[in-house]
């Protein structure tokens, strides 16, 4: 996958975010402007979905996104469809070379199924979702689906299943997004300590915004 870093610089953008490890981020981007989604420490990943602001039910679709470019992974060049068939997104600049669309967020129920009964209540993606929207009022947990889990690592195996791993990532890498439209950003700075995505230890992410 293509490396292809950034023109813009960090003292020129119109604001910074910082969102801790394991949680919840909520978030709105302009028609125009550009997010950078920065990996401060490296081997985090950082599950996040779209919706249209001026229509939440209009949302990233994978299944379109994928079909459309031919490829289960992005990376720089990657255009984001939406469930209506409008492009939202292009990744414009990507210092980390691929990001997982497969892996889905974590949750109760899958926390339970593949590790234990007693991680059914250790913090999950699912739930900052839920926590983010229901904060925001504009979406519901019938809005929270198929999700990207930038910086994160799954490998497709020759019989056709999944793995996760260690993440691809480190300090400093990034991944840049041009909105094509009004775009509400819903991100998990993922909790999961049960499997090596995040290097068995969360860590901060950093949003950046540029018009």
């Amino acid at each position: 996958m293509p490396i292809v870093p950034s023109d813009k610089h960090p003292e020129a953008c119109l604001s910074r975010t910082l969102i801790p490890a394991g949680e919840p981020s909520l978030t709105e981007l302009k028609a125009g402007q550009t997010l950078r989604i920065l990996d401060l420490e490296g081997n985090q990943a950082v599950d996040t979905l779209f919706f249209s602001a001026a229509n939440p039910r209009e949302r990233y679709d994978v299944q379109r996104t994928l079909r459309k470019q031919g490829q289960v992974y992005l990376s720089a060049g990657s255009v984001l469809w939406s469930n209506l068939g409008n492009p939202m997104l292009t990744i414009t600049a990507d210092t980390c070379g691929r990001h997982d669309t497969l892996g889905g967020a974590c949750a109760q129920e899958s926390n339970t199924v593949r590790y234990a009964l007693d991680k059914r209540y250790m913090h999950s993606c699912r739930d900052n979702f839920l926590r983010a929207s229901l904060h925001d009022g504009r979406l519901t947990k019938a809005d929270i689906s198929h999700n990207i889990n930038f910086f994160m690592n799954v490998p497709v195996t020759a019989e056709g299943g999944l793995t996760f791993e260690d993440g691809i990532s480190g300090a400093g890498k990034y991944v840049e997004l041009l909105a094509h439209m009004d775009v509400i950003v819903l991100i998990s700075n993922c909790p999961q300590l049960n499997n090596p995505c995040n290097g068995w230890n969360p860590t901060p992410a950093e949003l950046l915004v540029w018009d």
